[in-house]
């Protein structure tokens, strides 16, 4: 049975129109249905320049010299209008505020259904399910003046739900965002993802993040993507890490370390949970072959 693909990238190069150099250099990049994606990498490498390729913002409101072939939904991307391709894939950018085009987050809520010329019963039920998804099932008559910052990401990922897309593409969207607000948002990306199958494509420089809930890491540099696989072989590999200056989490760069003076090392861990018992148990193995007991026995 031939595998279904919710985005399929063939061989992609654009340019910008003021650009000296291609942006995107020959991108080949599939993402399954459900699955949650972080691209990852240094400032400057293109990851931007990919997302807009995911929505029909390149080629047909940013110009410039493009090849290849982006499919989102079934759906050509050359061959289709943004207003079409909003109903598939769903993008949301750094600064919400920017993405806000209303007084109120009811009215916010309702612009994308009302544009798509929905009945007012439909428009109604869909600003119901993605408030509550949002948590502002209680704020919905509230000024968007008045939210905070993560409140008005929360309400610019809502208002892009609003029109039911089935791919979510997230630029930095908590990069503006103190961490009362990045953990709202953070937690209800995550929730799409788990509890509603949404397909979550996210550029993210949150490497803990990343390790703990994605499905796979992509790493970028100079417009190219130079790696990718599960967290766990993409920070198995310190080489392919340090190459381009991207950090590990913290508790792999310890592994790191410890490798780099000789240490023997049967895994890297990736997160804290797993770091705890992994950490533990080396040095448990430490103290042992050194006829010490386990350090747990002298506390």
């Amino acid at each position: 049975m031939k595998e279904s693909y919710a985005v399929i990238v063939e061989d992609v190069w654009f340019k910008y129109i003021a650009g000296k150099d291609y942006a995107l250099k020959g991108i080949n990049f599939k993402v399954r249905p459900g699955e949650f994606v972080v691209i990852m990498g240094p400032s400057g490498c293109g990851k931007s320049t990919l997302a807009y390729t995911l929505n029909g913002m390149i080629p047909h409101m940013f110009k410039g010299d493009f090849k290849g072939k982006v499919i989102v939904d079934g759906l050509d991307t050359l061959e289709h209008s943004i207003a079409e391709l909003s109903t598939r894939v769903g993008i949301v950018f750094q600064n919400p505020e920017a993405q806000l085009v209303t007084m109120t987050v009811l009215e916010e809520l309702a612009f994308g259904p009302e544009n798509l010329g929905l009945p007012k019963e439909e428009i109604i039920r869909r600003i119901r399910e993605v408030a509550k998804v949002a948590r502002l099932e209680n704020k919905l008559h509230r000024s968007t003046l008045h939210l905070s910052g993560g409140e008005k990401q929360a309400l610019a990922i809502a208002s892009v739900l609003a029109l039911r897309p089935k791919i979510l593409v997230l630029d930095e969207v908590t990069s503006m965002l103190d961490p009362i607000g990045t953990e709202l948002v953070s937690e209800m990306v995550v929730r799409l993802n788990r509890e509603h199958g949404l397909t979550i494509i996210a550029i993210d420089h949150r490497v803990e993040w990343a390790a703990e809930y994605a499905n796979r890491i992509v790493i970028m540099d100079n417009g190219q993507i130079i790696g990718e696989g599960s967290p766990e072989e993409v920070f198995a590999s310190p080489d392919l890490v340090r190459k381009i200056g991207f950090r590990a989490p913290q508790v792999s760069e310890l592994a790191y370390e410890l490798m780099d003076q000789g240490v023997k090392l049967d895994k890297i861990p990736i997160s804290l949970n797993e770091a705890v018992e992994f950490y533990s148990r080396l040095l448990d193995e430490i103290l042992s072959s050194r006829g010490d007991s386990p350090w747990r026995e002298k506390l």
